[in-house]
């Protein structure tokens, strides 16, 4: 792992985004609250809190973070078939949260394919991704526009 003991701790944020796109169906019980396994996007949100807490096991050399707090939103756009999920990560640390934010995102995007599947495995998971850093030495990042 690199050595991060001698920086300093500051206000750190990183915020990432992921789609899953479905078949129309897949959507509306979706959106119905007909699915059988029950409220979709509301388990998939607490799987995403939940994976941004285990980011350092899941990832060789990732630094454990004390994280003091975590936005997973899953925001439907039924006019492209797809869910779109936000993590927002934040910490007062010596290294950034960017990977914590992008496995909330893998994880809850994941989380609608397994309580989905049985209905459509061929929903894609696609252009997950950092959308903006700040804080720490390299200061401020944020991607530039371009929507998929």
């Amino acid at each position: 792992m690199v050595d991060v003991g001698g920086k300093s701790a500051t206000q750190r944020v990183a915020i990432a985004e992921g789609y899953i796109e479905m078949r129309s169906e897949t959507l509306d019980l979706i959106l119905q609250g007909g699915h059988k396994k029950g409220d979709v996007l509301g388990i998939a949100r607490i799987a995403g809190i939940m994976a941004s807490k285990k980011a350092s096991e899941l990832i060789p050399l990732c630094h454990p973070i004390a994280i003091t707090s975590v936005d997973v939103m899953l925001d439907p756009e039924p006019e492209r078939h797809r869910v779109r999920c936000e993590a927002t990560v934040k910490t007062v640390g010596q290294t950034g949260v960017e990977m914590e934010a992008l496995t909330a995102v893998h994880i809850a995007l994941l989380t609608v394919y397994d309580m989905c599947k049985a209905v459509d495995r061929g929903m894609t998971i696609q252009s997950v991704r950092l959308l903006e850093k700040a804080g720490g030495k390299s200061g401020h990042w944020r991607r530039q526009s371009d929507q998929p």
